[in-house]
């Protein structure tokens, strides 16, 4: 059975009040969408019927998650939330519901499957860094140690 693990986006497009399938997600996420007032009788009465789990990722897929992020050049955009729903699916193996390019591109990192909500969904990218003042190419550094220029990112494919 295929299971679904969702981020915060899922809720706000209504994914699993439109769904009978099982749906995971984070506490950190449950968290994120608790102020949907008017749909969080809605989302207890997904709890009550085991429609909708939250379940807390194992520390070491958290790790490995950190990790691709870091390797990928996404980890500065993701949120704490993005890291926790990435792990749980690495954890169990599900496909992951997003719309978020970050996300995105550090689960198909881990080859994850990923299905897009509202968009066509993201290729996977590799980023190069580069410092716009002096053009060199840096690290994933934050300042350009030649210039002192904040370093920017763009697609490897660029």
């Amino acid at each position: 059975m295929v299971f679904r693990i969702l981020d915060a986006t899922s809720f706000y497009a209504g994914i699993p009040f439109a769904s009978q399938d099982i749906s995971y997600t984070t506490p950190l996420v449950f968290e994120e969408i608790k102020h949907i007032k008017k749909s969080q009788d809605a989302i207890m009465i997904l709890i009550e019927s085991n429609r909708l789990k939250i379940v807390e990722p194992e520390s070491k897929f958290t790790e490995m998650a950190l990790r691709k992020a870091e390797e990928s050049g996404d980890h500065q955009q993701l949120s704490k939330e993005d890291i926790s729903v990435i792990a749980l699916c690495l954890q169990l193996g599900g496909e992951l519901m997003t719309d978020d390019f970050a996300v995105s591109n550090v689960a198909k990192h881990l080859n994850l499957k990923v299905i897009p909500i509202m968009t066509k969904g993201a290729d996977k990218i590799s980023w190069v860094y580069f410092c716009p003042g002096c053009k060199s190419s840096s690290s994933k550094a934050s300042i350009c140690p030649i210039c002192g220029s904040k370093i920017r990112r763009k697609s490897s494919k660029r």
